[in-house]
């Protein structure tokens, strides 16, 4: 049986798990409660009407959050010849090619995304072991495997995150942290929400959006009433 905190315990019961909170409500509710010493992100958790075991009900993409993710990104880039040089220049924190991916073979992870040119994807195979399991091995699927190397680090600088539904057909995404502004959470929430409608998987079938809970790093979830988002 999971434990939980008092402080838990004292959240969770002033939630009535058996309404749908307006979006506002919830985040409200985040905020008032959020005590601990470090600044919690916001998450959100979606179950969709998707079996993701059959190919035509896979559901992976990447949206920005107009208002950012709050967290400092650090962007990895393998490239070579003059990318180096863009790459830098536009603001990557570790660039490098066959050097680069040495690094990453002994273990050095310093970053939180990697992007790469389609020139050394051949090259970093050999990196599936140790980023796939991390989510970090490049994709073009992610926006990840590119030759604009300076739109990408941006975005993804600026607040642009992948996404995808785990094996239950569950999405769990950050939309920020706590300390951001009620109106700014729900800006990025509605952007997560107008991207994951744009990107329904041609084998979905039925009711698309069953649940959606709000929850922050330490606080309990919080059911929202879907239809008010649209």
């Amino acid at each position: 049986m999971v434990k939980h905190s008092r402080r838990f315990t004292e959240i969770s019961g002033q939630v009535d798990k058996t309404l749908l909170y307006h979006p506002d409500d919830a985040l409200a509710i985040l905020k008032k409660f959020a005590s601990v010493n470090f600044v919690e992100t916001v998450e959100v958790h979606i179950v969709l009407g998707l079996d993701p075991k059959y190919a035509d009900q896979q559901l992976r993409s990447t949206v920005i959050l107009p208002q950012g993710s709050g967290k400092i990104v650090k962007v990895a880039v393998i490239t070579q010849g003059e990318n180096l040089h863009t790459a830098l220049l536009a603001g990557a924190d570790k660039v490098g090619s066959e050097d680069l991916i040495e690094e990453i073979l002994k273990g050095d992870l310093d970053f939180n995304k990697l992007i790469a040119t389609p020139d050394m994807m051949l090259m970093i195979a050999k990196l599936g072991r140790i980023l796939g399991p991390r989510g970090l091995m490049p994709s073009p699927k992610s926006g990840t495997v590119t030759n604009n190397l300076k739109e990408a680090i941006n975005e993804f600088k600026s607040g642009k995150l992948e996404y995808k539904i785990d094996r239950t057909g569950i999405l769990h995404v950050p939309i920020g942290k706590i300390d951001f502004s009620i109106n700014d959470l729900k800006v990025n929430l509605k952007a997560l929400q107008d991207s994951i409608e744009k990107n329904r998987p041609s084998g979905s079938r039925g009711k698309y959006w069953k649940s959606l809970y709000l929850s922050s790093t330490m606080g309990p979830g919080i059911p929202v009433d879907i239809s008010l988002l649209k």
